[in-house]
């Protein structure tokens, strides 16, 4: 494959490019164009020249264009299975399910944008008010945004950057994952199929209101500081996020960063399904997502049965092969990110933790690691993994579970088995995160759902229309009556 610029409503070649392999295999899957200053300004001043046609446009043509986008996607589902597999690594039974949820959240899109509106307020409410007609207060694009997604979902979570902005009227450049950015270079391919259509039938879709850009880092940094770009929307780690918001001046900055999610086992829970759910939150994409289940705390009462459980469970995972249906663990999207995890696991041993299984790594495979007393100051219990590894630790009272969650200084999803009110109220009011699962993994995810957490996981939701709000703002319209 060859993925060049989707600039201005056209594909461009440039001289420099990069090589994309795959981290199964090592073999080179495409090859990557990237843009230099000149491709850079080009697509920064066309989108700002589209934005004011593209936010006039109605919300029918809109919808249409969205739903088109999905339908899109679920024409060319080989396609961009084959990309995700390929480039990302991810196991092909997982890659179905987030073509599947890009499709979703496409159609959630298409609908959401003939209801978003906003407000009808009396103004009669009080005395200062009565000589005007009720005050209006509806949703405007807030100006053109800057996407930049990562590798481990390189469909879905530039979908979930795309879809809203298009859905609000807001011209959308999308920087992907460099690892992965085939699949943003496909939806660039089904968003001019779908904006023709429109555009003959409907109403006209300025092709500059969505474009694809792969550029190095110093110039994504550059893009982020440009006056002209109103939002960032930037899905990655924690330490690139907070560096990325102290050059955004001016803008408004959505962050959806990393996480070490914590799963909560009260005595009174079905086991079974506990363990059934948190080995696959533990190990599913290698661990590659960010609320892949890290730390699991048990009550003491159950603690042997559940680590028996799930080691017996553990054992079944396979590993290797993405293109194999039964894969649940596929490779790692670097070397480095292998030796960086053995290395963590290494530290914490020497600390006094224990290793429940066996430690095996082939190339960029990695099998799945359990471990105990882990000490809570070393990086696999403080930091993000994201690998194959997970941590199991007991608790007695239900307030010290809390307690060890909200020690993090992470707080993005948390995953809570009990058949407790009283438990679940005070999750509901001490767990320090932005969501709380009950009787379900944090690695769970609604494409409708608000999204994100808080401290160190982020700012802003996303989910389809608290994104669309992230990238709105309010415009209030007040009428003194005659």
């Amino acid at each position: 494959m060859h993925y060049k610029l989707w600039i201005n409503g056209t594909w461009k070649n440039t001289l420099e490019s990069k090589i994309i392999t795959s981290p199964y295999s090592g073999k080179t899957v495409a090859i990557c164009d990237q843009a230099g200053e000149s491709e850079i300004e080009e697509t920064i001043q066309s989108a700002v020249n589209a934005f004011s046609n593209f936010k006039k446009t109605s919300r029918f043509a809109r919808s249409v264009l969205l739903r088109k986008m999905g339908d899109g996607i679920e024409q060319r589902r080989e396609e961009f299975l084959n990309s995700i597999v390929e480039e990302a690594g991810k196991p092909i039974s997982l890659a179905n399910i987030e073509v599947n949820r890009a499709v979703t959240s496409f159609y959630l899109a298409s609908e959401e944008t003939k209801r978003y509106a906003g407000d009808y307020i009396p103004m009669d409410g009080d005395n200062t008010g009565i000589s005007f007609d009720p005050l209006v207060s509806f949703f405007v694009p807030r100006g053109v945004v800057l996407g930049i997604s990562p590798f481990n979902f390189p469909l879905n979570l530039v979908v979930h950057k795309v879809a809203p902005a298009l859905a609000v009227g807001a011209c959308i450049i999308l920087k992907p994952s460099p690892e992965a950015p085939g699949a943003a270079c496909l939806l660039a391919e089904v968003f001019l199929e779908a904006a023709q259509f429109v555009s003959e039938t409907i109403q006209d879709i300025p092709l500059s209101s969505f474009q694809v850009l792969h550029c190095s880092n110093e110039l994504t940094s550059a893009m982020v500081e440009d006056k002209r770009l109103s939002i960032l929307s930037f899905t990655g780690s924690d330490r690139v996020g907070w560096k990325l918001q102290t050059i955004a001046q001016g803008k408004k900055v959505s962050l959806e960063l990393g996480g070490n999610a914590a799963v909560i086992v009260h005595k009174d829970a079905d086991i079974k399904r506990a363990v059934s759910r948190s080995v696959f939150g533990a190990f599913s994409y290698a661990g590659q997502v960010c609320i892949s289940v890290q730390r699991i705390f048990i009550q003491r009462e159950i603690y042997s049965e559940f680590k028996k459980a799930f080691l017996q469970e553990t054992e079944q995972v396979v590993t290797g092969d993405p293109f194999d249906k039964e894969t649940l663990v596929g490779p790692l999207i670097h070397r480095s990110a292998r030796d960086r995890i053995l290395n963590w696991v290494k530290e914490a041993t020497e600390l006094g933790a224990v290793v429940l299984n066996t430690v095996n790594a082939v190339e960029n495979i990695l099998y799945p690691i359990v471990l105990e007393s882990v000490p809570k100051q070393t990086k696999l219990c403080s930091e993000e993994v994201f690998g194959p590894v997970v941590i199991l630790d007991f608790y007695d009272d239900f307030l010290d579970a809390i307690q060890k969650v909200n020690e993090s200084r992470y707080g993005l999803q948390v995953g809570v088995f009990t058949d407790s009110d009283k438990i679940m109220r005070q999750a509901t009011e001490d767990l320090d995160v932005g969501a709380i699962l009950f009787n379900e993994i944090p690695s769970f995810r609604a494409d409708n759902m608000p999204y994100g957490g808080v401290k160190d996981s982020g700012l802003g939701r996303e989910g389809i229309r608290f994104a669309m709000e992230e990238f709105s703002e309010r415009k209030t319209i007040i009428k003194w009556r005659n």
